[in-house]
């Protein structure tokens, strides 16, 4: 069989798709202090590691085929993809692969700071296999809320195009539930170095992601007008996003800020994601806008609450997933000419089926992770002790550190570099200096130690 187009797209937006697991990685990392930012990015490495092996030995099978009572696929099915070589199949396998590394990698904002590497490394390939493989299966794979499922029959075809409740909502019900276990860093809502130390990083992994996510939306477009409506639509509702978010912070806290604009973005990218093959653009603006606005007020609730969710992960990822996957009950275009929701005569039935798919998503992404993280709590401990969340993660859990301040910090080397031997003289810390006849302001005894 010859490769077709739709081989190529399908592959080039696995490999997209892929790329936004290391994508969030960075902004992560650049979200929390600067002695995690190792940690945070080698959660999301190592979920693109486990997940790739599990996928290819069981994972897939649990989300394709023959199933168990609708809930998941038969494991040894297609064990190892033995079934599936010399397939094109093989190409469909891996690009689910890399939706089921980023859903789990998600759910490691939520604990950022506080949390052992090896306890997330065991959390992994068992939420995978209990949580995310049911899910996918139930929704995308001929379970119970597929065409022809049981809970369809009832309550009518759920629309998750690319994984509003698989992905998005199981994620960050799953990141509520880890962080009540693990509980609140010390000095939460107190410490004010509990704080992004490095914004470019947040910006460029934003980008990662926005990127990718046209791999992630549009990889499974059938057709050349299906496609165009993807890539508008997660093109316009980010953007949106984005500008409802940075409208609602000035109105609320005084100033847009480039955090904001990120989250903005990645609150859109979560609301079109169910609905971008099934609204107008039009309507993709105005689900930005809500989502956006909504979700730039959601962020600020864990104060309130006293839920240490470090990275927002429940107030964009839970909330955003939410909006959209609900909005579809409201501006989901009809099919020819049938059904669609309230906003074109669909009546009840499209926001029955969506409340239902959420529902369910709710109860087994919480109950599922709840079970495993207290197991993993009660046995191994899931948090690193106070002494290694002061000194910081990465030396804890890795023996690295991101930034080498300590080798940038004897005298004003940095700025001398180059000169002649007699203006390159090094000062006590508290000594002006002068070099090239520019007068340079005194040293600080301490520099910034970005914690």
């Amino acid at each position: 069989m010859e490769i077709s187009a739709q081989h190529v797209w399908l592959m080039i937006s696995a490999a997209m798709v892929l790329l936004m697991t290391p994508g969030l990685g960075l902004f992560y990392g650049g979200m929390t202090r600067a002695k995690a930012a190792l940690n945070m990015i080698m959660m999301s490495f190592i979920s693109a590691g486990i997940v790739g092996v599990i996928w290819v030995l069981w994972g897939y099978s649990m989300t394709t085929g023959d199933g168990v009572l609708g809930i998941f696929g038969n494991p040894f099915a297609n064990f190892g993809l033995q079934n599936l070589m010399g397939s094109p199949d093989l190409i469909k396998a891996g690009y689910s692969a890399t939706f089921a590394i980023i859903t789990v990698a998600l759910i490691s904002g939520a604990i950022a700071d506080r949390a052992k590497f090896g306890a997330w490394a065991l959390f992994v390939p068992i939420w995978i296999t209990v949580v995310y493989c049911p899910l996918a299966y139930m929704i995308w794979g001929g379970g119970l809320m597929s065409a022809g499922g049981a809970v369809t029959a009832v309550f009518g075809q759920v629309i998750d195009f690319a994984g509003g409740a698989v992905v998005e909502i199981s994620s960050g019900t799953a990141a509520l539930v880890l962080a009540v276990i693990v509980g609140q860093r010390h000095g939460f809502a107190k410490d004010p170095n509990h704080r992004p130390h490095n914004i470019p990083f947040i910006m460029l992994g934003a980008a990662i992601l926005w990127f990718g996510w046209f791999g992630f939306n549009g990889g499974a477009a059938t057709s050349a007008e299906q496609a165009g409506l993807i890539w508008i639509n997660t093109l316009v509702t980010p953007a949106a996003a984005m500008l409802s978010w940075l409208v609602t912070e000035k109105i609320r806290h005084g100033h847009p800020t480039s955090l904001g604009a990120a989250s903005g973005v990645v609150a859109g990218l979560v609301a079109i994601t169910p609905s971008c093959a099934n609204i107008s653009p039009v309507a993709a603006i105005g689900l930005g806008l809500v989502a956006g606005a909504a979700c730039a007020v959601f962020v600020d609730l864990k104060y309130r609450f006293g839920l240490d969710d470090s990275l927002d992960v429940v107030g964009v990822h839970l909330g955003a997933g939410l909006i959209g996957t609900l909005a579809l009950g409201f501006i989901a275009l009809p099919v020819d000419g049938q059904g669609g929701g309230l906003f074109y005569g669909g009546g009840l039935q499209q926001l029955i089926a969506q409340t239902v798919a959420v529902v369910i998503t709710l109860l087994l992404s919480g109950i599922g992770t709840l079970v495993i993280g207290r197991a993993i709590n009660k046995t191994i401990g899931f948090r690193v002790s106070r002494e290694a969340e002061t000194a910081g993660v990465d030396l804890a859990e890795h023996a690295e550190s991101a930034y080498a301040f300590g080798e940038i910090g004897g005298g004003f080397r940095p700025l001398n570099h180059g000169l002649p031997h007699a203006a390159a003289t090094t000062h006590s810390p508290n000594e002006s200096s002068s070099v090239a006849g520019q007068s340079l302001p005194p040293r600080p005894a301490k520099e910034d130690s970005f914690a």
